[in-house]
């Protein structure tokens, strides 16, 4: 079970933030005050709720699945999920929170689109960190095969 629900969850989470950087940017490029304002107001609430607990549902059933794992693979994804999780709760939720509350009350302003960069640059950030955790994960499973380092193929 723990091993379908991270997998489930591992594969949910990253969706979330992509929908989240793709509807944003999509939204910004294209739409109105008004859409911002929905879209930043959806992101929080139910988006945060569904995005947190996907996270913590795949960080806790990872570190379950991790407790009889060694190697390589196993420690690049340990060292990067606090990473992961930091960038998350300390940069992602509190952007959308205030960005959300900006929009909201219609404050577009420079310092408003400086945190949204910063919540798009950390957005990207975890993006390609689950990404590793994903790929890392399915080479762990034997899913994908990896490739032969440099000093491998010169043999």
């Amino acid at each position: 079970m723990p091993k379908r629900a991270h997998m489930i969850a591992g594969l949910l989470a990253p969706l979330c933030i992509a929908t989240f950087f793709i509807s944003t940017i999509l939204t910004e490029l294209f739409g109105s005050y008004a859409a911002v304002a929905q879209l930043k107001s959806l992101i929080v609430t139910p988006g945060l709720w569904i995005m947190v607990s996907l996270m913590a549902v795949a960080g806790g059933s990872g570190m379950f699945l991790a407790k009889s794992r060694k190697g390589r693979l196993v420690d690049s994804k340990k060292k990067r999920m606090p990473f992961i999780a930091a960038n998350g709760l300390l940069v992602l939720v509190p952007c959308a929170v205030v960005l959300n509350r900006w929009a909201s009350a219609g404050t577009f302003d420079t310092t408003f689109y400086v945190v949204q960069a910063i919540e798009l640059i950390a957005g990207a950030i975890n993006l390609t960190l689950m990404g590793l955790n994903a790929r890392d994960g399915l080479r762990m499973a034997g899913r994908l095969r990896s490739r032969p380092t440099p000093a491998a193929k010169a043999r």
